[in-house]
Order: C-alpha cells, then sequence, then structure tokens
C-alpha cells in the first residue's frame, strides 16, 4: 500500500478523462498529509514583514485516545494557522502532551491490578518505568490521531510535560516562587480522594447533585454560672454531614441573627463526645439557611476552617484519609464514614436530639478519576499564594492587553481571580514532576534547589532525602507558552515566538488554565503569553446531552473520519459551532459534509474535463476581463465572499465563514455559473476561453477560501486543477495549496448592477422550475414563456439562452408591456417583471381537473374513514395513547390534503 501511494506521488494522471468518477478520502488523506510533513509546510517560514503567528496546543492527556473535544480544538487551532500561513505570516503551531499525573497513574495502576499487584509492590522505581512504557504508546498514538485530523502542527517542536527542558522550567518555576516567599509548606484544608490517596485540584472534582437529607440536631448548652437548675436550654443547627458532629468545635451564628444575639458567648455541649465548644458571632454565616446557627468543624469544611482560624478554634480530625473515623469519634472510631452516620444518627434519635430530617439534594464532590466522594480535609501540602499573582492577570484582561471570545466570559474570569484562594500544588503520587525540596534526617534542614542535592550543606550530612509528593499536572501545564519555546534558556525561538497570539481551548477550563497561564506568562516572562482567548463549547450529541461512556452516546472521531472523511468531520464541527457554545453533532450533518466533499469533486472534475483543451492556465482574478453577465456576477460575489469570509475568520466567527463559502461553492457557484457556463461554452473559441478562465479561477479561488476548513479534498483537487491546466510548469505534485496565497478583495470586480440584474435572472429561473414541478410536467419537455419585461427587456434577451437552458423553456417571448394577461397561463411575478406560462404547454386542464376530483373524492373517503375510528370510544379507550395520536396526526395530514387539493382544483377551473 505505502509503495503505490509513493508511485501516486510521483507519477500524474496525464489523461484527464482517467480522473477517478468519486472522491475517496482514505486514498487522498494520509498522501496529503505525509507530503506536507515531510515537505516542511508546517514549520514557520519567516516574514519579517509580518508578525509572528503562533498557537501553542492545549497539550491532550496521555491516557488513551483523542475525543471529539480534542477534534474540535484541533480543528478550530488548524483553520487558523492555515488561514495565517496562507496570509504569508510565519505561523507555528507547536504540539505537545501532557503527563497527566493522577489520571495516568490511575490507569496504570488498574493495569497493574489486573496483573495481581501494584505500584508498592513493585516499587516507585519500577512503577515510573512502567507508566513511562505505556506513555510511548500512546503519546505516538496521539500524535498519529492528531495527524488524521490533518494538524499541521511543527512536529519537530513537540513538547511533553516530562520533557527535560519543562521539567527545568518547573524546576526554575519552584524555586523562584519559593525565593519570592509566595510557595509555602502549611496546613490547609484541601481535596482529599480516599481511593486515590492524594489531595486532588479542584477541577479534577466533579460536583453531582445528589439526593440526601438535611438532618436537625440539638446541642445542649451549658448552664451560666450560677444559674438555677432547671430545663435544659438547646440549640439546634442543621446539617448533611452529621458525622462530622464529632469533630465540631464550635457553633456560629450571624451577629446581626435577633434570635441568637444573647447566645453569642455561651457554651454548648457536642452530643455523645460532650466535648465544650463556644458559640461564635461570624459574618459568613447565612442567616436564612438551616436554623441560622452552623456547626463549625474546621478540620472537614473550607468554610468552617476560616471560621475557626478567625475564632482560633481548634481542629478535631474525625475522618482519616482512608475515609474511616479516627480515635477522635469516640465510640465511632474505625468506622467507615457513611457507616458511622447511620449509626450516629441512630443514637441521637435515642436521645432525643434529632429534630427532624429533610430530604436535601446535596452537591457531592466525587474524584473525577475513581469516582468517590472527597473528603475535605487538612493536611500539610505545598501551596503558592495567588492574590499577588492573580492582580496583573485580571488587569491584563480589564484594560485591553488580552481579548476574551466571546467577551461574556470576562465575568467567569474576573469572578474567579477576584475571589482566588491559594493553590494547593502538591500531590502525593509517584507520577509527575517531584517537588525540588530535601530535607536533612541529621540536622532537621530543608533545602529548595534547582539541582538534585546529595549532601545537607547545613551540615554536609549524606542522610539526604527528597520530598516525596509530585507537583500538580497543572504546575507545569501553566508554564506552556513558554515552556515550550526553551524558558528558561535564551533560546532563538523564545523572543521570536513569544508572547503567542491566541489561547484556543474549551471554555471549562477558563480558570484551571487559561487564567493560570496569564499569571505565570505575566510575572516570567514581563507580559502576557497571548492576545487573545478563544474559548469553544462542548460538542453534545444530536439531543444535546453530554457525551459520555456511560450513556453509550460517545462518538470516536477516528470512526466518523474512517466512515465520512476528516474532511467532513472537520467541516461538520467548524460550522456547527459558535464561540462559547456548546454544539449538537448531529449526523445528518456529517452525511451532509461528506456530500459536499463529493460535490466539490464532481464540479472540480466537470470543469477540468470541460476546459482540458482548452488554453490559457489559470489567470488571476485581477487578470479576468468578464464578457457576460454570468461572468461578472461571479466575480462580484466572490468579492463579496472573499471580503466576508476574511472578515468573519479575523473575527473568530469561523462557523459563518465555513457556511458561506458552502453556500457560495455549492449554489451560486455550481448550481449557477457553472450551469450557466454551459450555456457559454457553445460559443466561439474566444467565449470559450474567457469562460475557461473564469471557471478555473473562481475553482481555484474557492479551493483557497475552503483549504483551511477541508484541507484534504482541497489540496488533492487543487493539484490537479494545477497539473492538468499548467503542463508546462507544474509538476506534480504542484508547489502546495497550504501555502497559496489567501485571495484579496478587489473593489474593481465589484458590480452591483449584475448582482441586481443575475438576481432577478435567478428569480426567473427558479419560478419557471417550481411552476413546472407543480404541474408535473416532464423534466425534458420545454414549455412556452412570455415575459413583460419593462426596463430589463434588453437584459433579459441576452439573458435568454441561459433561461432556455437552466429552466427548459422555448426561447422566451420578451416584450417592454403587455396589453393584456394572456388567456389560459399561469401568471407568475418576479419583481416587477410578468412572466406568463400558457397552459396549453403545460398540461390538459381538462384532465388534470378530473384527476383532482378523484384525488379529493379519495382523500375525503379517509377523512370520514379516520374520523369513524376516532368517534368510537371503545377504541380511544382501549388502544394505546400513543396509537391514538398517531391515528389523530393521519387525520389532521388527510384534512390538509384535501385543503390544498381543492385550492388547486380552483385555481386550475379559474383558468378553464
Amino acid at each position: 500500500m505505502i509503495e503505490q501511494e509513493k508511485t501516486r506521488e510521483t507519477t500524474p494522471i496525464t489523461d484527464v478523462a482517467a480522473l477517478p468518477k468519486a472522491y475517496e478520502p482514505q486514498a487522498v488523506e494520509a498522501r496529503w498529509y505525509r507530503f506536507w510533513e515531510e515537505g516542511g509546510y508546517f514549520k514557520p517560514r519567516p516574514n519579517p514583514a509580518r508578525k509572528p503567528f503562533v498557537i501553542s496546543m492545549p497539550p491532550p492527556n496521555v491516557t488513551g485516545a483523542l475525543h471529539l473535544g480534542h477534534a474540535i480544538t484541533a480543528t478550530l487551532e488548524d483553520i487558523m494557522i492555515r488561514y495565517h500561513r496562507m496570509q504569508g505570516d510565519e505561523t507555528l503551531w507547536v504540539p505537545g502532551e501532557d503527563h497527566a499525573g493522577i489520571a495516568t497513574q490511575t490507569v496504570v495502576e488498574r493495569l497493574l491490578a489486573t496483573e495481581g499487584t501494584d505500584r508498592h509492590k513493585i516499587g516507585r522505581e519500577a512503577f515510573v518505568e512502567r507508566i513511562w512504557q505505556w506513555v510511548h504508546q500512546y503519546k505516538s498514538r496521539i500524535q498519529d490521531q492528531h495527524r488524521r485530523l490533518g494538524a499541521s502542527c511543527d512536529w519537530s517542536r513537540e513538547r511533553f510535560t516530562l520533557d527535560e527542558g519543562l521539567s527545568k522550567a518547573v524546576r526554575e518555576v519552584f524555586v523562584r516562587l519559593y525565593e519570592e516567599g509566595l510557595i509555602y509548606r502549611g496546613e490547609r484544608i484541601i481535596n482529599w480522594c480516599p481511593v486515590c490517596m492524594s489531595a486532588i485540584s479542584d477541577l479534577e472534582v466533579n460536583h453531582v447533585n445528589t439526593p440526601g437529607k438535611l438532618t436537625y440536631v440539638r446541642y445542649p448548652l451549658k448552664p451560666l454560672e450560677g444559674q438555677a437548675a432547671g430545663e435544659t436550654e438547646y440549640i439546634s443547627v442543621a446539617t448533611t454531614r452529621p458525622e462530622t458532629i464529632l469533630g465540631d468545635t464550635g457553633i456560629a451564628v450571624n451577629p446581626s441573627d435577633p434570635r441568637y444575639k444573647d447566645l453569642v458567648g455561651r457554651i454548648a455541649i457536642v452530643p455523645v463526645v460532650n466535648r465544650e465548644i463556644p458559640i461564635v458571632g461570624d459574618e459568613a454565616v447565612e442567616a436564612g439557611f438551616g436554623t441560622g446557627a452552623v456547626k463549625v468543624t474546621p478540620a472537614h469544611d473550607p468554610v468552617d476552617f476560616e471560621i475557626g482560624a478567625r475564632h482560633d478554634l481548634p481542629r478535631v480530625q474525625v475522618i482519616g484519609f482512608d475515609a474511616r473515623m479516627t480515635s477522635e469519634a469516640g465510640p465511632y472510631a474505625g468506622q467507615d464514614r457513611y457507616e458511622a452516620r447511620k449509626n450516629l444518627v441512630a443514637d441521637l434519635e435515642k436521645m432525643g436530639l434529632v429534630v427532624k430530617t429533610e430530604d436535601y439534594t446535596v452537591p457531592l464532590g466525587r474524584c473525577q478519576r475513581s469516582d468517590t466522594v472527597i473528603e475535605p480535609l487538612i493536611s500539610k501540602q505545598w501551596f503558592i499564594k495567588m492574590a499577588p499573582l492573580a492582580t496583573p492577570a485580571l488587569n491584563a484582561v480589564k484594560y485591553g492587553q488580552i481579548k476574551i471570545v466571546p467577551e461574556r466570559f470576562n465575568k467567569t474570569y474576573f469572578d474567579w481571580l477576584e475571589n482566588i484562594h491559594d493553590w494547593c500544588i502538591s500531590r502525593q503520587l509517584w507520577w509527575g514532576h517531584r517537588i525540588p525540596v530535601w530535607y536533612c534526617d541529621a540536622c532537621g534542614e530543608m533545602i529548595v534547589s534547582r539541582e538534585d542535592v546529595t549532601a545537607c550543606p547545613q551540615c554536609d550530612s549524606a542522610q539526604i532525602r527528597q520530598d516525596e509528593d509530585v507537583l500538580d499536572t497543572w504546575f507545569s501545564s501553566w508554564l506552556w507558552p513558554f515552556s515550550t519555546l526553551g524558558w528558561p534558556d535564551n533560546t532563538a525561538d523564545l523572543p521570536r515566538y513569544y508572547p503567542n497570539a491566541v489561547m484556543e481551548t474549551g471554555y471549562d477550563i477558563i480558570f484551571f488554565w487559561v487564567a493560570r497561564m496569564v499569571m505565570s506568562g505575566i510575572h516570567f516572562m514581563g507580559n502576557a503569553p497571548f492576545s487573545t482567548i478563544y474559548l469553544h463549547g462542548l460538542v453534545r450529541d444530536a439531543k444535546g446531552e453530554k457525551m459520555s461512556k456511560s450513556k453509550a452516546n460517545a462518538v470516536d472521531p477516528l470512526e466518523v473520519m474512517d466512515k465520512f472523511g476528516t474532511d467532513a468531520l472537520r467541516f461538520t464541527l467548524a460550522t456547527s459551532s459558535t464561540p462559547g457554545n456548546d454544539m449538537k453533532l448531529i449526523d445528518e450533518r456529517i452525511v451532509g459534509n461528506r456530500n459536499f466533499a463529493n460535490k466539490i469533486w464532481n464540479a472540480s472534475r466537470f470543469v477540468l474535463m470541460k476546459t482540458a483543451d482548452i488554453g490559457g492556465g489559470i489567470p488571476t482574478i485581477d487578470s479576468l476581463r468578464p464578457q457576460t453577465l454570468a461572468d461578472r456576477w461571479i466575480l462580484h460575489r466572490f468579492q463579496r465572499l472573499t471580503r466576508s469570509v476574511t472578515r468573519l475568520i479575523d473575527d473568530f466567527q469561523f462557523g459563518e465563514a465555513g457556511r458561506q463559502i458552502n453556500e457560495f461553492f455549492w449554489s451560486d457557484y455550481c448550481d449557477w455559473y457553472v450551469e450557466s457556463a454551459k450555456v457559454q461554452m457553445q460559443g466561439d473559441e474566444q467565449a470559450q476561453q474567457n469562460t475557461a478562465a473564469i471557471l478555473r479561477a473562481v475553482l481555484d479561488q474557492s479551493l483557497r477560501l475552503l483549504h483551511p476548513f477541508m484541507p484534504f479534498v482541497t489540496e488533492e483537487v487543487w493539484q490537479y486543477l494545477y497539473h492538468f491546466s499548467e503542463p508546462d510548469k507544474a509538476a506534480w505534485p504542484a508547489s502546495a495549496l497550504i501555502v497559496a496565497s489567501w485571495p484579496q478583495y478587489n473593489e474593481a470586480l465589484v458590480d452591483e448592477e449584475a448582482e441586481r440584474q443575475f438576481s432577478l435572472v435567478q428569480h426567473v429561473v427558479t419560478l419557471i422550475r417550481d411552476a413546472r414541478n407543480q404541474m408535473n410536467v416532464e423534466k425534458s419537455r420545454r414549455v412556452s414563456v412570455i415575459m413583460a419585461a419593462g426596463n430589463d427587456i434588453e437584459m433579459f434577451a441576452a439573458q435568454s439562452p441561459v433561461i432556455e437552458f437552466l429552466a427548459t423553456t422555448e426561447r422566451p417571448q420578451l416584450h417592454a408591456q403587455l396589453a393584456q394577461k394572456p388567456e389560459q397561463a399561469m401568471s407568475l411575478l418576479a419583481g416587477a417583471v410578468e412572466i406568463y406560462l400558457p397552459l396549453a404547454g403545460l398540461l390538459d386542464i381538462g384532465k388534470e381537473l378530473e384527476r383532482l376530483d378523484k384525488e379529493i373524492a379519495q382523500a375525503r373517503q379517509e377523512v370520514a374513514r379516520l374520523q369513524g375510528k376516532l368517534s368510537n370510544q371503545n377504541f380511544v379507550a382501549r388502544a394505546k395513547p400513543e396509537v391514538v395520536e398517531k391515528e389523530r396526526e393521519k387525520l389532521a395530514a388527510q384534512e390538509e390534503r384535501v385543503t390544498k387539493l381543492q385550492s388547486r382544483h380552483s385555481e386550475l377551473a379559474s383558468l378553464k
């Protein structure tokens, strides 16, 4: 197969009649991608006159195959890259992959489990080596899948987040931030996964609305000193996590809540464990939630942690890192957290301390990898102080250094940065960037270093051990726009290609990744990492539901490309999307765009075969000299299209740009100009040469506009076009469409009068065609036509051959005005132009009326039958509702049919 493709690359088809009759994507795509890549077309070509256009590919995780989210990312970025390359910009698209710490480790751990072992049995070194084996396999797979998608990125600059260079950047950033006092180690509340046994990022937590219970519990109040013995006082709280009651160290109320004004400062008793805890006033409490009083468990809730810090409340951890109750949980120690919840509530009920229980929807946080409910726990971790980094990043968007498309996501960006929390960057994993911190067991010294440490600089001891944890995956990817260019080394690429032009990605990671890249870029490079943030939406199924394996609605892009071709998938993704909005992937659209690729092939094949024997090559648009109305009209339409598509792509409106190209090529070029050209090609040699020149030139320029969206079919056709049209100077393959110049708008070819006149011709032709269809006239039968054309009579006289051919008519009988309307003729109106079609040439009115009488009678009979069926109460009562509804739909359809047939009958009867 490879040898056949190599032969095809160097041996052109010399006979245009031998062109394949159908477009076969599988025979084309791999060959052209190899040609582009091996020819160096993906590498940046210096152009000092223009600013480089650079995109850094959002690195996919090395955990398996690409999905449709990656496909739309690759498609939109490739559209931008190919467009700017054709514009003459020095373009660079940097590809790469992410080591995906917790995701990759989880996958390999599952693999080990199937082999009856685990990472602890084989040890850290062997486990990491096993992951590298996995990475080498899937990294290559992801690269090949991007090639299948047509991604024209510079593979010589491909990066991986654990590459030596990127690892150097990670260490440099960690040490610098530590030296600046922005990285610290401390105890704070983090998201903890009891299965992964690691802290996890906010992005790795899925919040799932889950049916739960809101339990109202009474806490006894400690009697005041000197208070007379009497009835016990209580304060009630509501909680969705009763098991954490055992870790309460306070109760908080809003200080302005009149219900609790006199209780602030009192002491409450935690049930079961009998811990004395203070009642404090805190503005964070929502008086309208539950009872207005909240239990404070600083060791198990991030809000409670902050309240506890403000009021110096102790932290009591009652749930362990294994999700079982600790010794602090008293009689429930060792129980699973949910077992303890059930037992504690039962005990509280026996004690008479449960006021009531209500159904309540709980937004449970679940680990993205293990689907386990995460546990907020206090843990000693490494953190970055984010506030100093957030302000410059916020100002970059606020003051126009960075533009977010669509603009409505500015608010999302601002809200996150204005309410930012310190970032927990350490993970209890073995796969990833090991934290560059060493501890001396001899003297207790902690060393943060860019280089590996083998001896303590304080006491010279060799009893040195590196921190066991690794850094959050996002810690390496937030450096992506400049670490991929060689930072911190002073490479040639860095000043040339930083900052990037665009960061294109999904809106769902605007704060987890995009905002962080802005922070690091400004902090370490001195300016924002890109000027535009383009956010696309999610790809959903045809019903608008999110795709997932569990729903069995996930679509494999490779399967779609195998079946319909890559261009069909790309064009569907591009034209179904608008900035920031989710899109539905509808099968019919993919099929329609597969048909569009075939339309491009068939129309191009026709043009090549029709003009094969006519010289003249492929002229530039500017050199064309239009001779006919159709010539002037198609060149005018193309100029308008060029200006519009260029503006739309510059404005990131890729979907609308693609839709306009599709409409122009399919309708304006194929359905109207190519058909009109068939008439013009029957003229003299000059007419044939002129028409051939315009057919080729507009085809050439249309392929250029379409190339960023559908690169494979356009390159294949373009190569044939240049080979057959300019055989003397075009080798096979010809240069390459991928680096052909982008069409330029030419004001001189704008012709509004041609637009008006040809639009009128189109209207006339369309009306006659519709009338023929309505009358069921045989396709080959020519019909008479009489026209009152007014001031456009000369134009219609010149266009009569076109109307004859396109509408299958006799030579139109043209008049400026008609004294009276022709008898027994169907009248049509195209603007001010009156059109009459003598019925004698269309049909026998008498016979048509007889036929209609029979159809009306049959339809009425069916209406009566359905009405009788639906009036039968036994049928309505016993039949399934969907069956009854179907019969009602049939009745409505038949009643509508009767109405239309009667209207048609009346229309014809009036003409008799």
